[in-house]
This record gives structure tokens, C-alpha cells and sequence, in this order.
């Protein structure tokens, strides 16, 4: 039998409370008999902490710029590229080709050239042959600047929206140009990308959704008046027009689990509304809530797929969420859940008003998502599809379809 190809994966930050998402694909790809060595550009802090599996995944991890701080291993490290000095200045020229403008950009580019040095090192060093990056901003291109130094090739999945709203910044053009493949979370996605990267290359970019493990996910108590939301407290997840919404719902209850910026605003705005702010909470925490709740609620501005939407859905509980970006590719509206326009707070509170009073409506969309998500974005389906992706290119040949397909 064939090696699998071992892989690394390189976040800015890993492991984080709100991408638990890559946490589970690294292990899904673990259980399928793939070595996967996690990199990190930062240490994350220890709000991100929330469980076991994230104090475990941070302690194996390895982090970029704390080995960039040891001077001998940032020397060592570039030393060891400049034996094939026309490598290490293709390289270097890549860094400054595609830095934002600005004294600013080049700087910042030049330091992630630094970055990939060690990085690429430690990829040498443990015999990794694919590096597969999230995010695809500034840890997308110490990936890119890496796999030029090293040659281990690259790829990147892309989630959107805010890395379109700066593509040019970004160089997703030029990424996509060189990277192995893309994995896509939609058709959405997908499509966006394609605005910016060569036709050339559109082959290589696929759909991977990210996935969830439905059977963590189960029905619970049901009393008809609870929301819940999970997210960020940024401006971007329109949590404020929820909040007013409660306003026009008395017989409602809302519980928030998430941090952010926004979120000691947003406490003085609930003042007074049935409403409980919980912090962070860890995957196993979420996942009792989503048993104890009624409504999910995720009125977001911009999105690429919320994974949080497919663990509700997978819990059985009906969502009421934004027609923004790929959400209308997972959520059918009235079917599993409702669509309403992303920063209409009328058209929120009726959607939320017509469930409340609708047990019968509620379940029959709560049924309907569970089996969606069962269907089109479980982890192990999605993670097999990656696997295939990772395996058909280091193997070269035909060119996989769009939709990856699933080894038994």
C-alpha cells in the first residue's frame, strides 16, 4: 500500500475557539492514517483554551514566530536556503512581487520571508510533503513564500468574505496560480475566487464544505421560547438587530456564547431583555446548548458557511439566519430553516415570531436540517474528499472533479 502523503497545516493562530472546525478536519485526516504536524504563525492566547482538545493541540504544535525569536534557528534556517541561492532569490523576489503597496506591505512581506524560512525548515526537518494552509491571508502567504523556498508543495482552503473584499492586498491571484489545489467551503466560494485567479487554474479548485460529526449532535429539551446564538461579538454578525428584535419578542429568551470586541456594547444594549452572555465555551458546551435551545439565530452581514449553522442543524434545531454568500447552499428556506435579508430587523423578528408560535413548523425544520447536514457535510465525507485532494496531486495524472470524490 501506498504512503500517505504527510501533511502539515499552518493557521495564523491554532488552535482557536471559534475555527474548532479546523481542529476537527486535523483529526478526521488523523483517523484516515495521515501524519498532520500543526503550525501556528502566534501562540494563541489562553481565552482560545476552552478544553482539553485545544490545550492538547496547542502543546504539539509548532509556532512560527517564537522559533523565529531564537537567533540561531532563524539563522541556521536561511542559511541552509541560500545553498541554492537562485531558489532563495525566486523566492525573495516572490515576497516582494506580490507585497500591498507601501513601505508598510513590503515590510510586512519581508518579514513573512523570514517566517518561511524557519517554517520551511521545520517542514524539511520532519519530512512533511504537502503543506495545507487555512485563512488564506498573511499564513497563506508565509505557505506560499515556504513552498518556494522548500519545494514541498502547497494548498489552501478559502472561506470568504473578507479575504474578497481585499483580494489584490491578499494576492489571492497569485496563490491560487501556484498552490496545488484549493479547496472551496461552496460554490460561492468558489466562484469568487474565480473572479481573480487565471482561468487556467480553475480545475484545481474544488469544493470541500467544512463538516461537522452529526452524532455529536442530538435532541434535547424543547420548551418553544429559547434562541441561542454562537458566534463572534463583532459588528460583522449583526448581533445588535437581534437584540432589538428581543425587544418585540417578551416571551423569548436569548443565550449568546462568544467574545469579541463588541461585546461590553452590546451587554449595555441587552439591559434589561431576557438575555445571558456566556463567553467562550468549548465544543462540548456549545453542543449542549444546541440540545436546550428552540431557534438559532445568526443575523451576519457577510459569512462564508457557518459551521456553527450545521451543528444546529445537525442538533435538529431550526435556524434563522441571512440569504448572504453560501448560506443559501446549506439552509433551503421554509424548508430547514428561514432566509431573510441580511440587515432587515423587521423581516428578522417576523421570521423568529412565526417559529416561536409554530412547534409543528419548528421540528419539521429541524428534521429537514438534520438530514442536509447528514447528506452533504459531515467530517469524515469531507475529510476523505481533502484526503483524495492531497493524494491525487502528490501522485500527479488526472486532474480530480470539482466535488472530490469519496474513497470507500
Amino acid at each position: 500500500m501506498t504512503a500517505l502523503p504527510k501533511l502539515a497545516y499552518l493557521t495564523g493562530e491554532y488552535p482557536r475557539a471559534s475555527d474548532t472546525f479546523i481542529q476537527r478536519e486535523v483529526a478526521a485526516l488523523r483517523r484516515l492514517g495521515h501524519v498532520v504536524e500543526t503550525c501556528s504563525i502566534r501562540r494563541t492566547g489562553a481565552e482560545h483554551l476552552v478544553g482539553p482538545e485545544q490545550r492538547d493541540e496547542q502543546a504539539r504544535t509548532f509556532h512560527v514566530l517564537e522559533a523565529c525569536r531564537a537567533p540561531i534557528t532563524l539563522i541556521r534556517a536561511h542559511l541552509r536556503w541560500m545553498r541554492n541561492p537562485g531558489r532563495y532569490l525566486s523566492a525573495l523576489r516572490l515576497a516582494w512581487r506580490t507585497a500591498p503597496k507601501g513601505l508598510r506591505g513590503r515590510a510586512y512581506n519581508l518579514i513573512y520571508f523570514v517566517e518561511a524560512g524557519v517554517l520551511a525548515a521545520h517542514l524539511r526537518d520532519h519530512g512533511v510533503d504537502h503543506l495545507h494552509n487555512h485563512i488564506a491571508k498573511a499564513s497563506c502567504t508565509v505557505a506560499m513564500l515556504a513552498g518556494a523556498l522548500s519545494g514541498i508543495p502547497y494548498s489552501f482552503t478559502i472561506h470568504g468574505p473578507d479575504i474578497f473584499f481585499e483580494p489584490q492586498h491578499w494576492r489571492i491571484d497569485e496563490k491560487a496560480r501556484r498552490a496545488a489545489f484549493v479547496a472551496c467551503i461552496s460554490e460561492f466560494a468558489r466562484s469568487q475566487l474565480m473572479c481573480f485567479a487565471p482561468q487556467a487554474v480553475w480545475s484545481r479548485l474544488h469544493i470541500v464544505h467544512c463538516g461537522i460529526d452529526p452524532d455529536r449532535y442530538g435532541p434535547g429539551t424543547r420548551t418553544g421560547n429559547r434562541l441561542l446564538f454562537v458566534g463572534r461579538l463583532a459588528a460583522v454578525k449583526g448581533v445588535p438587530l437581534l437584540l432589538e428584535a428581543m425587544r418585540d419578542l417578551p416571551e423569548a429568551e436569548l443565550t449568546v456564547i462568544g467574545d469579541g470586541p463588541d461585546r461590553a456594547a452590546l451587554e449595555r444594549q441587552a439591559q434589561g431583555l431576557n438575555v445571558r452572555f456566556l463567553g467562550y465555551q468549548s465544543q462540548d458546551a456549545v453542543a449542549a446548548a444546541l440540545r436546550d435551545t428552540d431557534i438559532f439565530v445568526l443575523p451576519s452581514f457577510a459569512e462564508g458557511v457557518p459551521v456553527v449553522l450545521m451543528e444546529a442543524m445537525a442538533a435538529g434545531v431550526p435556524v434563522v439566519t441571512t440569504r448572504i454568500a453560501g448560506v443559501p447552499e446549506l439552509v433551503e428556506d421554509g424548508a430547514s430553516g428561514r432566509l431573510v435579508p441580511p440587515g432587515d430587523g423587521a423581516a428578522l423578528t417576523a421570521a423568529l415570531r412565526d417559529l416561536l408560535a409554530d412547534p409543528a413548523l419548528r421540528q419539521a425544520m429541524g428534521a429537514k436540517g438534520r438530514e442536509t447536514v447528514a447528506r452533504e457535510y459531515t467530517i469524515a465525507q469531507e475529510a476523505a474528499r481533502l484526503s483524495h485532494l492531497f493524494q491525487s496531486y502528490a501522485k500527479g495524472g488526472t486532474t480530480p472533479s470539482k466535488r472530490p470524490e469519496v474513497r470507500s
